[in-house]
């Protein structure tokens, strides 16, 4: 049976937790909307039904919440496309499911994509370079299974890097102009992006 002190230590985590996420979320929705140079942190904290103080409880900076939701969405962008990579054991069905769960990530998820696309450079140097190696992590699960694929005489790629960041790029683009309400679901677009993929690396006739 928990104690007293143990029960506040556990409540104060969850409110905590509450708060973070509050605010992450404001930071997402505030950054998304009018970018984050025009964004203070007074907009966040309003958003965030919290006070502007509250803010600094949990991040020093606004730039220190730039890079969270910046690592977070690196973060589950990586975890996406490698589950995908090891979902499949034949080259050109890796690269279609890699596709296709790369650019539904980035089509359901296109507010956070937008954000840490496009708002990189507001990074300070040392967080760039984190969310640099979580992009030279994303490029090289894909440069790994085109080498496979023209290793088994599938694929017909002759600059892996290059090639890789332009398949990744077919994904990435949707977050500048996908419309989650659209007239096309994201489903057809990852559809449509895995299959263009597996026709560019294919042999030539």
């Amino acid at each position: 049976m928990l104690s007293t002190e143990e029960r506040t230590s556990m409540t104060d985590a969850t409110a905590s937790r509450s708060a973070r996420e509050r605010l992450l979320e404001a930071a997402v929705d505030a950054f998304a909307e009018k970018g984050f140079t025009a964004t203070t942190t007074r907009d966040i904290a309003s958003r965030a039904g919290m006070s502007p103080a509250a803010v600094y409880v949990h991040h020093d900076t606004k730039e220190s919440l730039l890079f969270t939701v910046s690592v977070q969405g690196h973060r589950a962008a990586l975890d996406v496309i490698t589950r995908a990579a090891k979902d499949e054991s034949e080259p050109a069905a890796q690269l279609h499911r890699m596709v296709h769960e790369f650019s539904t990530w980035h089509a359901e998820n296109s507010r956070v994509g937008r954000i840490v696309q496009y708002e990189f450079d507001a990074l300070t140097p040392e967080h760039r370079a984190e969310i640099a190696g979580y992009r030279r992590q994303i490029e090289r699960c894909m440069q790994d299974v085109l080498a496979h694929g023209v290793e088994a005489g599938v694929f017909d790629v002759e600059d892996l890097a290059g090639t890789a960041r332009a398949l990744l790029s077919l994904s990435v683009d949707l977050v500048r102009w996908f419309d989650p309400h659209g007239p096309r679901p994201a489903s057809e677009v990852a559809g449509l992006h895995a299959d263009l993929a597996v026709r560019m690396t294919a042999p030539r006739a």
